[in-house]
């Protein structure tokens, strides 16, 4: 669990968001939104630690692990690619370097074996003997084989690179997730692979994306940034989108009344929770669709950018009409044909 209480983050005069409270739960996963420069991935470092916000604080849940998808693709150069991969679970990775730099020790004390007892029992306690078989499952996952997982990171290509940055932050089955746009550079059969794995997740998840078809894939929420403000709504990508455009229809019509604003928002509403097809998503979305006030959805300051085409004509109704249409089956006829040839 992510809990963010009164933050704002301004850099001079400019003030990106402002006094933004929010909660983002275990079992979620939160689509975050927004035109470039909004603030997306400066609200994904803030709750990382990587940037100090101007006000309020980001706490974690008692315990929680916290794991970030890096930006830096040359920093793992010098490692593995199993070692660059397992390193994603802090904990058990300095676990598992004390426990090797004792066992190499020459002069072997009885405080040295205390501490091997304890580290020994902290290393079962997090699965740290199928450290290896789960760190390689992952990676195949995501298209790196099995002969390039001891190889030097910095021997792959840039593509490659992603795929064990992904692995690095799934690693360990951290309690809290951050991505910052995971799909780029990864083919269509990745991807999937992706989303079924995001689509499963039992933890919480923050995801920044301009993929439409991703976001509706894996997000239960929405979390838009816009005028200044941090908004979350239950739902897809889809969902705020077609909320935001029929509010901003609503809002252009002025004779439109209040109830009826409500009487067809609440009714989109329960069309997409009927439609919803992943069953660890539709609890979630239910729920938290039975509280929305349809007050709050508002037409969104981004405008989408489309190609109209305009007919030099109204198209008929009609475009064939057939009337008294009739076929029959003619006989075969034998036919012979006769060759002349002239001298």
């Amino acid at each position: 669990m992510i809990t963010v209480s009164n933050v704002s983050v301004q850099f001079g005069k400019r003030v990106l968001f402002n006094d933004v409270n929010l909660k983002f739960t275990h079992g979620n996963c939160y689509g975050i939104i927004g035109a470039n420069g909004a603030g997306k991935s400066t609200f994904l470092r803030a709750i990382s630690g990587d940037l100090d916000p101007t006000t309020g604080s980001i706490t974690l849940g008692p315990g929680e692990r916290l794991s970030v998808l890096s930006q830096d693709h040359f920093k793992w150069d010098a490692f593995t690619v199993m070692d660059t991969a397992m390193m994603g679970h802090s904990v058990l990775w300095d676990i598992m370097k004390q426990r090797e730099a004792l066992y190499a020790k020459e002069d072997f004390t009885d405080e040295d074996g205390l501490k091997v007892s304890e580290l020994e029992e902290k290393f079962a306690e997090l699965d740290g003997w199928n450290a290896e078989s789960d760190a390689a499952s992952l990676l195949s996952g995501l298209g790196i084989k099995e002969d390039k997982h001891y190889v030097l990171v910095g021997d792959l290509s840039g593509k490659e690179k992603v795929r064990v940055m992904l692995a690095q932050a799934l690693y360990g089955n951290p309690d809290n997730l951050l991505l910052d746009e995971p799909t780029n550079d990864l083919d269509m059969e990745t991807v999937m692979w992706l989303e079924e794995y995001l689509s499963n997740f039992e933890h919480t998840v923050l995801v920044v994306s301009h993929d439409r078809h991703f976001l509706d894939a894996v997000s239960t929420h929405t979390v838009d940034i816009d005028f200044g403000k941090i908004n979350q709504f239950a739902g897809n990508y889809s969902f705020w989108y077609e909320s935001s455009q029929l509010a901003l229809r609503q809002q252009q019509n002025q004779r439109a009344k209040a109830d009826e604003k409500r009487k067809e928002l609440e009714e989109f509403i329960r069309r997409f929770s009927a439609n919803v097809a992943k069953s660890k998503q539709t609890t979630s979305r239910k729920k938290m669709l039975e509280k929305l006030n349809v007050d709050e959805i508002k037409p969104s300051s981004r405008k989408y950018p489309g190609i109209i085409f305009t007919p030099d004509r109204e198209p008929g109704n009609q475009i064939l009409e057939v009337s008294g249409l009739s076929k029959k089956k003619r006989k075969k006829e034998r036919c012979c044909s006769v060759m002349s040839t002239s001298m």
